[in-house]
């Protein structure tokens, strides 16, 4: 929402809004020029020609009342970022891993490259801020996202779909119903279609695209348009040769992981479509900041290494695991914390976490922050635990229901040399913090 807020202040709107409390993003859009109240007020719609809201405010929210009772246009987020769309040429990222990396790397590739696109990415971006800007009103770069029915609202000319992975089955109910999503989104743009050649569920629309001149791929595989050849872990990220085209690039990308190297690969194939010399698309990200909560480094705890991720997947924590290994300074043993999210995910997938930590020397788990779902009885983040346990049963399992037994679990077991990587998409990214209070 607020990279909404912002991209239609830098057009010229007037835009105004509310939060239940001040922050960093509050305080940049105030600086743009956005209105905001803190706490929910329903003078805050009077005058204003539509009001929009996200899929977390309940109908009964005072504001979208008020607007009822009023008249006043009301849309779903989906619905502006869906009039954004059609007012210029949109290019969308979507898929389960991945696309809010992408977005901003693909973003960052066109503006070097002089195509000046306007931009909206679902995250804060490292030394920027809210993920929005406004260029030159001809593209827009897009997070497009699955989960309450965004994608299929919007008009896209082109679209990348990183991976397809089993998630958000409380919306989609099952997993066919959610690749037919991505597949339809994929079918409806008439641009330039980018989808991963290494992914099982993607390879049916690849097959049904196949000879089609607008697709691209991308991935480790022999026949993707832009193939991962190598990933090299360096002090500063990684080094990744591309082959595109039956060339060789080095692209210095001041991120970890190999999955990084995916998003990169996905990025750079999105802009060759749109004639950007891979070279250049490489030059670009060297000084690419990074989005918040992906593999973000928090500091040292007693000379251990803190990384705080949004990963909340099972592939996503085995991707960030790796890349944890991959970094020089943790050459001693890694603790992965993990909080589950939203108990209707964790009902249904939590043996699908049983395998994603066999990387990681300590595993603890705590219970399941909520994201707004309803408690289910008897679903905790123990499920998680015993399904790891079940599976590995002599690995280090710890079961730590509380904010205080994380830090406990932690702080006495860390030692120099060590890493933490703490994991999740609640209120885990705090984790870090409170750990180092410890410390002092």
């Amino acid at each position: 929402m607020s990279a909404i807020a912002l991209l239609l202040a830098q057009m010229g709107h007037a835009v105004t809004g509310s939060d239940i409390h001040d922050s960093g993003v509050v305080a940049q859009l105030r600086a743009a020029g956005v209105g905001i109240t803190i706490g929910h007020d329903v003078s805050v719609v009077h005058g204003a020609d539509v009001v929009t809201y996200s899929t977390a405010i309940p109908a009964d929210n005072v504001e979208l009342a008020e607007a009822h009772r009023l008249n006043i246009a009301v849309r779903h987020r989906s619905g502006m970022l869906a009039s954004l769309c059609a007012a210029t040429r949109a290019v969308g990222v979507a898929g389960t891993h991945g696309k809010t990396t992408t977005s901003a790397l693909l973003a960052t590739i066109l503006e070097a490259a002089h195509l000046h696109p306007s931009s909206i990415i679902g995250a804060e971006l490292l030394g920027a801020g809210v993920g929005a800007s406004h260029g030159d009103g001809s593209l827009l770069v897009i997070e497009a996202d699955e989960s309450d029915g965004t994608l299929d609202v919007l008009p896209l000319d082109s679209l990348i779909v990183t991976n397809i992975d089993i998630d958000h089955l409380d919306y989609f109910e099952t997993f066919d119903a959610l690749k037919n999503c991505f597949a339809n989104a994929v079918g409806r743009t008439t641009g330039h279609v980018v989808l991963n050649a290494d992914n099982a569920a993607s390879a049916d629309i690849v097959q049904n695209l196949s000879g089609v001149d607008r697709v691209a791929t991308f991935g480790t595989s022999a026949h993707a348009t832009v193939r991962v050849e190598t990933v090299t872990a360096t002090a500063r990220g990684i080094d990744v040769l591309l082959v595109v085209g039956g060339r060789e690039y080095v692209c210095h990308l001041p991120l970890r992981g190999v999955h990084n190297a995916l998003n990169l690969a996905a990025a750079v194939a999105m802009a060759n479509c749109f004639g950007v010399d891979p070279q250049r698309a490489c030059d670009a990200v060297q000084s690419f900041g990074g989005v918040a909560r992906r593999f973000t480094e928090r500091g040292h705890f007693r000379g251990a290494l803190l990384v705080d991720d949004y990963a909340h997947l099972p592939a996503e924590i085995e991707a960030a695991i790796s890349a944890v290994r991959s970094h020089p300074e943790a050459v001693g043993r890694i603790v992965a914390v993990f909080q589950p999210n939203r108990y209707h995910r964790i009902a249904a997938m939590a043996d699908a976490y049983a395998d994603s930590f066999v990387a990681a020397d300590r595993v603890v788990i705590t219970d399941v922050y909520a994201s707004g779902t309803e408690k289910i009885d008897g679903v905790t983040g123990e499920l998680v635990a015993d399904a790891i346990r079940a599976a590995h049963p002599n690995s280090d399992v710890v079961w730590a229901p509380t904010r205080q037994d994380i830090v406990a679990a932690v702080s006495k077991w860390l030692q120099p040399g060590d890493a933490c990587v703490s994991m999740g998409c609640g209120d885990i990214e705090s984790f870090p913090d409170e750990l180092l209070m410890v410390q002092s």
